[in-house]
Order: structure tokens, then C-alpha cells, then sequence
């Protein structure tokens, strides 16, 4: 870790767990913007996984008093991960056919059907337990145009995936143990939440002659007005909305694999080690004796033993930690490899082809609808995995080390 601290040039420090000359300039300069704003508290940390975003660097915690920042937690509140881990090993499914397809390549097909990805949305309504309650605790709020109809649209969302670096992955830990693995958030709901709060906060800030720079877009909200408890109000309602698509569509993955297995294998699969966490959130923590408002984007809390999910990019390698505690990084970690390249550099720079036949080579299964775009998610337009969390052993203690053998990518 180095500190980037020039009095004439940010007014607040930058901790950055990076070695000293390999942060990249644009983020470098987004990050000095940030570290300028008047309620910054202590400093702000740049995580391994950092990368030019919109607003701040996607990795990158800020922490605030009495002020909450829409665009510092993003547009997908919530986003984030879970995992749970299965009994069987790849080993006793590697070598099973049907069809001339392979058992995984089964599973996966069968997760594309059961499982809308991309825009794809439920034809039927489905349940959910955090939209009915919504539905009951907001009537009559007019903090969020629209929010009925809104939330009635989350009920057709509910269990599925989205697209860009979102997936569903069977993983082998490295004793051969199969793995699920799930990243997703909040679909359409944080992102109109986000939209509009972000909006209300410009206003306001322009009202109030703001001395926080319009170039920063990072306007903010003041946690006792009526505007900045509505954005937290509505910002908890898709934090628990995200929890429980990844819990939703986990559910369903399981059944589809418990299924196959049963069927293929004649075992009752077993499942254990679940966990479920944020990445892209905003929450009132006590760090240095005060409370203060956290904003994780794309960040993994990582209090002292806590358990975290850090993926990989498509084909690489994810990993289960457990949390150190560090104070400097405000008990977080990063939130995955970070890209290398934007999705327009991607598709530019990477052939469809390397990708397949990486993918190939590594005997991973593919589930993805239109592969025009796949260069987006290789693993070429990643950091390398291994090397982040290198440069976080500050933070995190990996406890599981993953491999993909199939995912399923919008």
C-alpha cells in the first residue's frame, strides 16, 4: 500500500493497495477529484481491483460524516455475490455424456432456461418477500416518481441475472469440489433509484452553492434532510431486493443441479458454506470512533473473519477470504479482478475466436446466447487475479482458491 497525499493537489489523502507507480492515471485523477470533497473523512482507499468509473473509481471506498453520496454507491445498489459449496467432485461428473453433451454442458443449458439473463425478464409474476413489504411501507411516498409501477416490474425481475460482467458459474475448489457462484444486483430498481436521487442531489447542490465541483459527479445529500433519508430508505429497499434475487436464482441453480446429479450420478447432493455479500452499497459504520457513512463501490466489507467472495473474470480463477479488519481500508477489500480494458476496448482488442478457444483450452463451458460480445468478459480484458490479491494480503486471507468449469453469462 502507498499514499498519494500532495497538500497543493488533494486535500485529503489517497491510500492506494497498489505497488507505487502502477495506478493509472486516469484513475489517479479521479481519485484527487474525490479525495477534494469538503466531507470526505480521513482519507479515501483505492482497492487492488481499481479502475476509471463513473463518478469515482470503481474500487474504491469513501467514507463520509452526515452525508450520503448516490453516485459514490452507483447505479446497481447492491450488487454483489454469493456462493455455496456442493459434496461433488468434478472428477465423478468430468467423463458423463448424454446426447454427445457433456453432464455440465446440460446443467448450463438448463440454467439459460429456467434463468432470464441479459434483458430477459419472468413472463409470469414471481414472488418476493421485499417487494411486498415495499409495496406496503412506501404507499403514498412521492420521494421516487413512479415507484409503484416500478416495484410491480421488480416482481417479473426477481430471479434473474442481467448481462454485462454478471454470471452464474460451477466452480472446482482445489480439491476437485464442485462450487456455485452467482453475481448480480438489483436490475432496473437501483438504477432509477440511483438516476433520480442523483438528479435530486444536483439540484439541491446547485440550490445550496455547493462548493463540490459539477465535473466530480458526485453531488450529495445531506442524511437528515427529507431527500437524503428517502434515497436511504430506498437505497435498503434494493440492497434487500438484490440479496434476494442472488438467493432466488441460487436456489434455482441448486435444484437444477441436484437434479442432474440424482439423475446422473444416483447422490442427494449436500450444500454448505453459503455466503452472500454486497459490493456496491452505502452503510452507517463505526470506523475511528465516529459513525460514518461508508460508500463501497465495487468493494467486499472485510471486517476481521468475515467471509468475502472475490471472483475472477470468465475462465480465471475466483477465491472465499476471510476479512482482516484493516482499519486503513475501512475493513474492505477489493470486489474482484478490475478490468484492463473498457467493454468498447475489449471487443476492439480481443477476437471472438481467442476468446472461444480459450475457453476451450481450459475446458470451460460456455452458456451465452450472443458471442458477439464475449471479448467484454474474457479474462484478457482483466487484471490477473492472482497479482490483486497479492497486493491485498493487508486485507483478506484467501481461504478457497476457485476455478470456472461452466458459466452462464447474459
Amino acid at each position: 500500500m502507498f499514499v498519494h497525499y500532495e497538500k497543493n493537489e488533494n486535500a485529503s489523502p489517497i491510500k492506494v493497495w497498489l505497488p507505487k507507480g502502477t495506478l493509472e492515471e486516469n484513475v489517479l485523477e479521479q481519485a484527487m477529484s474525490l479525495a477534494e470533497l469538503p466531507f470526505v473523512f480521513k482519507w479515501v482507499s483505492l482497492m487492488p481491483d481499481c479502475h476509471y468509473g463513473y463518478g469515482m473509481p470503481i474500487g474504491g471506498v469513501l467514507a463520509t460524516k452526515g452525508v450520503i453520496v448516490p453516485n459514490a454507491v452507483g447505479m446497481d445498489i447492491g450488487c454483489g455475490m454469493c456462493y455455496i459449496q456442493t459434496d461433488v467432485l468434478y472428477s465423478d461428473i468430468q467423463e458423463i455424456t448424454h446426447d454427445n453433451q457433456s453432464l455440465m454442458k446440460l446443467i448450463v443449458n438448463q440454467v439459460m432456461r429456467d434463468i432470464p439473463v441479459g434483458f430477459s425478464l419472468h413472463k409470469e409474476k414471481q414472488s418476493s418477500q421485499v417487494i411486498d413489504q415495499a409495496l406496503k411501507d412506501m404507499a403514498g411516498d412521492e420521494s421516487l416518481p413512479e415507484s409503484n409501477e416500478l416495484l410491480e416490474n421488480a416482481y417479473y425481475q426477481i430471479g434473474t441475472l442481467g448481462g454485462g460482467n454478471h454470471f452464474i458459474e460451477f466452480q472446482k475448489d482445489e480439491e476437485g469440489y464442485i462450487g456455485i457462484m452467482i453475481h448480480s444486483g438489483s436490475r432496473n430498481l437501483g438504477a432509477k433509484i440511483c438516476q433520480h436521487f442523483n438528479g435530486v442531489a444536483r439540484q439541491l447542490n446547485e440550490l445550496w452553492y455547493s462548493q463540490v465541483p459539477e465535473k466530480n459527479q458526485l453531488p450529495f445529500l445531506p442524511t437528515r434532510t427529507s431527500e437524503g433519508k428517502a434515497y436511504l430508505k430506498w437505497m435498503s429497499i434494493a440492497l434487500d431486493y438484490a440479496y434476494e434475487n442472488r438467493e432466488r436464482m441460487l436456489e434455482t441453480t441448486m435444484s437444477i443441479f441436484s437434479g442432474f446429479i440424482k439423475k446422473y450420478v444416483d447422490k442427494e447432493v449436500e450444500y454448505s458454506l453459503k455466503v452472500n455479500c454486497h459490493h456496491n452499497y452505502a452503510a452507517l459504520e463505526n470506523h475511528y470512533g465516529e459513525n460514518v457513512w461508508v460508500h463501497r463501490k465495487g468493494a467486499t466489507r472485510a471486517r476481521k473473519e468475515e467471509l468475502g467472495i472475490i471472483p475472477g473474470a470468465m475462465g480465471s480463477f475466483s477465491y472465499l477470504v476471510k476479512g482482516l479488519g484493516n482499519p486503513d481500508s475501512f475493513m474492505s477489500s477489493s470486489h474482484g479482478a478490475g478490468r484492463v480494458y473498457s467493454r468498447k476496448k475489449a471487443k476492439e482488442e480481443i477476437s471472438v475466436e481467442s476468446v472461444m478457444l480459450d475457453l476451450k483450452e481450459r475446458e470451460v463451458v460456455l452458456g451465452k446466447v450472443k458471442k458477439a460480445d464475449v471479448a467484454e468478459e474474457s479474462r484478457f480484458a482483466y487484471k490477473n487475479i492472482d497479482e490483486v490479491m497479492a497486493n491485498q494480503q493487508e486485507l483478506v486471507v484467501p481461504i478457497k482458491k476457485l476455478s470456472t468449469i461452466g458459466v452462464i453469462k447474459g
